[in-house]
């Protein structure tokens, strides 16, 4: 049955337009912002100190060939475009951004932000890559405070244990809502769209709990009404499935596009642009916040650590969780690390769970379109056989 987007009030379906008043309106208040690019930045410490953050551009195909000219063309897509909003002055959000938050996710992207340190201050947050060692946890730790002193001497702001704890349990109210929501998707009559998964995701990484947990509330009310309705999305009997891998937003939607179009529906995305960076709280009962805060952000599985268990880990609880009938591993083109786990994610997916499994290889161009139709096709025309 069809059912109305669950975004259509002052969303209306363009979450960056109410995201960049949002960041305007603090703006104009005389308040710092300082942009990111990754699940890594501990917004607590920013949000504790006044700061408000802003999510930069990554996931236009367009600005790809300006980020050409600076970089080479066969790094990842998202990247790429990354550098181009910067080379084109096309991203409002940097624009307003008075410093960057950078992290060692891969290499390319440490060079990027070589440049991108040109044009503002920049604190680029070095990932221990094998997180279970010991000394792991202490360096993160370190970092972590580094990046606080680096707040402070930028911009002469402060934050005591007070002000973390505060900002602890702002995101953990805000995360607990994100993830209910999400579970409407995981029904057996799902009732969340894709469309607004990354909805909700893009409205609630930069705005706090304070600012949107009740706007989050209405929209629960919504999905409610919408589930006791019996208003699902997708056909009965559709395959369900779970997408995984690189995050996968803007222009690469259109693999979201495709599922949907050959019958599938999605239930879960298991991405930095899913349910990843909103699945874990923070301790709130801690002598020491900042520890507490390091402690849930070196615990993210992304393919960027070794060995990267933990991924496995919480793909398992997410596919117990949502019960998909395919599980689709999307990876950017020249996202090594994502490429290189997907065989080990494959064998994961296949014999601990027995669930069909399908690799795919992009970028933000449409021209694979036809490929990815086929192959995708494909794969839930079997899952719908194996199903009946």
């Amino acid at each position: 049955m069809e059912t109305k987007p669950l975004f259509n009030d002052e969303f209306a379906g363009a979450p960056a337009k109410r995201v960049l008043a949002h960041l305007l309106k603090h703006k104009e208040k005389g308040d710092v912002i300082a942009g990111t690019y990754c699940g890594y930045a501990p917004l607590e410490v920013f949000r504790a100190m006044g700061i408000v953050p802003a999510v930069l551009c990554a996931f236009a195909n367009n600005t790809v060939a300006a980020g050409e000219a600076v970089l080479p063309s066969n790094l990842c897509p998202l990247i790429k475009s990354s550098m181009g909003f910067i080379e084109t002055d096309t991203c409002p959000f940097f624009s307003i951004s008075q410093a960057v938050i950078a992290e060692t996710t891969c290499d390319g992207k440490k060079k990027m932000f070589e440049f991108i340190s040109e044009r503002r201050p920049m604190y680029v947050m070095n990932l221990p890559h094998i997180p279970e060692r010991k000394e792991a946890a202490a360096y993160w730790l370190g970092v972590v405070r580094d990046l606080k002193a680096f707040l402070e001497s930028v911009f002469g702001k402060n934050a005591e244990d007070a002000d973390l704890e505060a900002a602890i349990k702002d995101s953990n109210e805000k995360n607990r809502r994100v993830m209910r929501m999400f579970g409407y998707a995981a029904l057996d009559a799902p009732a969340l769209h894709w469309s607004e998964m990354l909805d909700t995701v893009f409205l609630a990484t930069p705005l706090s709990g304070a600012e949107i947990n009740g706007i989050l509330d209405e929209k629960l009310d919504t999905l409610a009404e919408r589930a006791a309705a019996g208003r699902r999305i997708g056909d009965p009997g559709a395959p369900r499935v779970l997408i995984t891998g690189s995050p996968v937003a803007g222009d690469a939607v259109k693999v979201y596009k495709i599922i949907e179009d050959e019958g599938g529906v999605i239930v879960e995305i298991d991405s930095c642009v899913g349910t990843k960076p909103f699945r874990s709280g923070i301790k709130e009962v801690t002598g020491d916040p900042l520890a507490a805060i390091a402690e849930r952000y070196l615990s993210i599985p992304c393919s960027c650590m070794t060995p990267n268990l933990r991924r496995m880990e919480e793909l398992s609880a997410r596919i117990e969780k949502t019960k998909p009938d395919v599980v689709i591993d999307v990876v950017l083109h020249a996202c090594h690390s994502y490429n290189i786990e997907s065989s080990r994610v494959e064998k994961h997916v296949r014999e601990k769970h027995g669930i069909r499994f399908l690799k795919i290889v992009t970028d933000y161009a449409p021209g694979d379109a036809g490929q990815l139709k086929t192959r995708i096709g494909a794969a839930l025309e079997m899952a719908k056989q194996e199903m009946s």
